[in-house]
């Protein structure tokens, strides 16, 4: 039985994706997640899942952060970006992160269905000729540095990116403090940072719009 998981954090769309691939591929076996860090348990007890379809930004990442994790964790999962943005530049970029497709949230039932397949097949989709893309020379060194954080490092930089302090941090994750010290030394040495604003900024080159990133909210800490 095909597998496909879904990892969008809007109900409603999710709902309007599950139906698309109900029709697309009526034996197949769904499921979801609604956020990051329920995507990453989810694809760790889907082991064999056979496509994952993925918004690109969702609680706990945005842009192409979480897209690198994903390839470089699960590199046998073929990822299909499913957004909103529909730029040509916003689709190359995703591919040449790794994507296997790209489906644009306008996509009427029949793309969905064609997009599905093709993947599937074996092959890459998307709405806009997949010309061979190079990233940036910044965007390609911080997503090889990214592709290096253990997941539980990568949830500890998002909710750093949220303004929330080790304490605070540790608190929900279950883990002393001093864990998460340990985990922010990591991080920081990894992505070549000399603090967790610059962290922030760094990871921030895989946004959707680099520029507009904000790392105001960032609490600088002993």
């Amino acid at each position: 039985m095909t597998t496909i998981l879904i990892a969008d954090d809007h109900p409603l769309f999710r709902d309007a994706l599950r139906g698309a691939v109900g029709r697309a591929l009526p034996q197949a076996r769904i499921v979801e997640a609604a956020d990051v860090a329920a995507m990453f348990a989810m694809i760790d007890t889907e082991g064999e899942a056979d496509l994952l379809l993925m918004d690109l930004n969702m609680p706990g990442a945005q842009g192409f952060s979480a897209l690198v994790q994903v390839r470089a964790a699960h590199p046998q999962l073929p990822v299909v970006v499913v957004s909103a943005r529909e730029e040509s530049g916003v689709v190359q970029r995703a591919l040449a992160h790794g994507a296997s497709g790209f489906i644009p949230k306008s996509a009427d039932a029949a793309t969905i269905a064609t997009a599905l397949r093709t993947v599937l097949d074996g092959e890459r989709w998307s709405p806009v000729p997949a010309r061979p893309s190079v990233l940036a020379s910044d965007e390609a060194d911080i997503a090889h540095r990214v592709a290096e954080l253990t997941p539980q490092q990568f949830r500890v930089l998002g909710m750093l990116a949220r303004g929330l302090l080790n304490k605070q941090i540790a608190y929900d994750l279950g883990v002393s403090e001093a864990t998460i010290k340990a985990h922010m030394t990591a991080i920081l040495r990894k992505l070549g940072a000399n603090n967790r604003t610059q962290a922030v900024l760094l990871a921030g080159k895989l946004a959707l719009d680099p520029n507009d990133v904000d790392a105001s909210a960032v609490v600088e800490e002993g």
